[in-house]
């Protein structure tokens, strides 16, 4: 009998590939005004908040008209979101999971409003027995709280789940709660420095069975 019982997954840059589009239009802004952003320094503020101020890199007068900018840059970053699709195979995935007799359940450093938002347009919501918020705790990823919260909904232990991350965050959080880890990284993830006994699969395309491989014992 397999070990697990239950997956629990990440959001942005997981299921919905948010991040690179936030990413994109940042880079855009920095370009506007003959600044670089390196992915490595925004890196660091995946999965997580406050960690990274992209704001810090640009010029006086752009952080003089903050609110202005910031507007018009949400808008084009939710529009881009808007109009993304799922991470490729991952609709299989979550379909599949139920079926093979798991439970399923969500642990995001976003707001509940923010992933409820993107759950019900893509009819995902469904899916989820719980879901572990920003709003539900006191520290967000890297710490373990939100991951401790989730398996405590669940009634299980955190040897028996399975948490599908993105980010060095979101991994480290997992691991430091207990819970066996497999790392499904994005394009502006790719590149973290993962520890090497977490599992990784590049995509989905391997279905529920190449997330379940990665688990040993």
């Amino acid at each position: 009998m397999h070990p697990i019982k239950a997956v629990i997954f990440d959001f942005d840059g997981t299921i919905l590939d948010t991040e690179t589009h936030e990413f994109r239009r940042w880079q855009a802004l920095y370009r506007d005004h003959n600044r670089e952003l390196p992915l490595q320094e925004w890196q660091r503020g995946i999965g997580t908040w406050d960690a990274f101020d992209p704001w810090a890199g640009l010029p006086d007068h752009v952080q003089q008209n903050r609110q202005a900018v910031y507007a018009q840059l949400l808008e084009t970053i939710h529009a881009d979101i808007q109009a993304a699709d799922l991470r490729p195979g991952v609709r299989n995935v979550l379909d599949a999971i139920r079926p093979a007799g798991l439970r399923l359940a969500l642990a995001t450093s976003s707001d509940r409003a923010w992933v409820t938002r993107w759950l019900e347009q893509h009819d995902l919501l469904r899916h989820f027995e719980t879901l572990a918020t920003r709003d539900d705790v006191t520290r967000v990823k890297p710490d373990p709280e939100l991951y401790t919260l989730a398996v405590h909904r669940l009634g299980l232990h955190p040897h028996e789940c399975l948490a599908v991350e993105d980010s060095l965050n979101g991994a480290t959080a997992a691991a430091a709660a207990g819970l066996h880890v497999v790392v499904v990284p994005n394009e502006v993830t790719r590149t973290q420095a993962f520890l090497p006994e977490w599992g990784r699969v590049e995509g989905y395309e391997g279905g529920l069975e190449s997330l379940l491989a990665t688990v040993r014992g």
